[in-house]
C-alpha cells in the first residue's frame, strides 16, 4: 500500500508542480519537460506496482448491479477522452465542456469506485478523482477565460465511434489478461 500512496502523492505533485510553483517551474525551462515526464512515468510505476501487490482491505460490498452501470460510464469515458482528439472542431462534450480529458478521468475513477470496495481501490480511484477536480479548479482560476471550439461534423463523430469501441475492446482485453473480468 505505500508503494500505492508514494505513487499517488509523486502523480499529484508531478501534475501540479507548474500550477503551485510556476516560476520554479519556467526556470527549469524545456528540461522541466523531461523531469515532470520523467515523474510521472515514475509515478505510474510505483501506482500500479503498489496497486497489484495491496493486500485486499474490504471495505464495502459493491452490489452485482453496479458492474453494467460501470461499463455504460467507462464507455462514456472512452467517448469524452477520445472527443477531445479532434483537431479544430470538437465532437461532443467536447465542444461544451473545458476540460474533457479530466472529465473522462472523473467518469472513469467515478465508475471504478462503484464496483471496487476494497481499500487501494478507493485511493488509487478516489485518489485520481480528487486530482482531476483540484486539476479542473486550479486551471479555470489560472486560466478563466475560454473560448468553446466549433462543434465536429459527422465523419468526426463516426470516427469518434469506432476508436471508442475499439478501446473498449483493447481495454477489457487487458482487463481479462490479468485476471479480472470487467463484464461480471
Amino acid at each position: 500500500m505505500t508503494l500505492l500512496i508514494l505513487g499517488m502523492i509523486l502523480w499529484i505533485a508531478a501534475h501540479y508542480f507548474k500550477r503551485f510553483l510556476p516560476a520554479q517551474r519556467e526556470a527549469m525551462g524545456n528540461a522541466g519537460k523531461g523531469i515532470v515526464a520523467a515523474a510521472i512515468v515514475a509515478s505510474l510505476i510505483l501506482i500500479i506496482i503498489g496497486y497489484r501487490g495491496a493486500d485486499f482491505i474490504p471495505v464495502w460490498n459493491p452490489p452485482a448491479f453496479l458492474t453494467g452501470i460501470n461499463n455504460l460510464a467507462m464507455l462514456l469515458a472512452l467517448w469524452v477522452y477520445g472527443s477531445s482528439a479532434a483537431k479544430g472542431a470538437k465532437a461532443w462534450p467536447a465542444y461544451k465542456t473545458r476540460h474533457p480529458q479530466l472529465l473522462a478521468v472523473k467518469i472513469w475513477a467515478a465508475a471504478h469506485l462503484l464496483v471496487n470496495g476494497d481499500l487501494a481501490s478507493i485511493i488509487l480511484f478516489g485518489g485520481m478523482l480528487a486530482w482531476a477536480v483540484g486539476s479542473v479548479i486550479l486551471i479555470n482560476r489560472a486560466e478563466p477565460d475560454w473560448t468553446p471550439p466549433a462543434p465536429a461534423g459527422r465523419s468526426t463523430y463516426t470516427r469518434l465511434a469506432v476508436i471508442t469501441f475499439v478501446m473498449l475492446v483493447v481495454i477489457s482485453g487487458i482487463h481479462y489478461a490479468l485476471g479480472v473480468s470487467p463484464f461480471s
